[in-house]
């Protein structure tokens, strides 16, 4: 048993007589839950002892990285990528810049708007730390055989295109 079987036991005890509780569906959402909070955690934990390299800073070089086109990003496109806000975005992008890890453009097409790219050094900076990050979510998954993860993939998986 885990925690999460213990958790399940006591509301199954409550709602015994509730055709509504399905104690799988409950065990399978907390366990998800639980499993991202304690890779949360890693991620906040490995970031703790640095003042000039952020989890935040980590995330928005990695959304730049990664997005459709890793070579350039408007402030908005980050801001949606990151899941914050615009102004939490400038205050971000303002502390990278300051750093050296990205540039910050007028686009010539629209100078209206501002493309940010990430520089040599905030390229060896997020090189670093996404490695780190590899390996701290195999160790986070290690208990499960390669055949196990592939079948979790593909059990979430159709879970997630269900709902997209």
């Amino acid at each position: 048993m885990d925690s999460v079987d213990r958790h399940v036991t006591r509301w199954a005890a409550f709602w015994r007589d509730d055709p509504a509780f399905d104690p799988e569906v409950e065990g399978a959402l907390v366990r998800i839950h639980d499993i991202m909070k304690w890779s949360r955690r890693a991620d906040v934990a490995a970031f703790a002892a640095s003042e000039d390299f952020t989890l935040e800073d980590y995330k928005t070089l990695h959304a730049l990285m990664v997005q459709p086109h890793p070579v350039e990003a408007t402030p908005a496109q980050l801001a949606d990528a990151t899941h914050v806000t615009r102004a939490a975005m400038t205050s971000r992008l303002d502390r990278l810049a300051a750093a050296g890890l990205v540039t910050r453009e007028v686009d010539p097409h629209d100078r209206r708007q501002v493309l940010i790219r990430p520089t040599a050094a905030g390229r060896e900076a997020w090189n670093k730390y996404v490695f780190e990050g590899i390996e701290r979510d195999k160790q986070l998954m290690s208990a499960l055989s390669r055949d196990e993860l592939v079948q979790l993939n593909v059990l979430l998986r159709k879970v997630l295109t269900s709902l997209e």
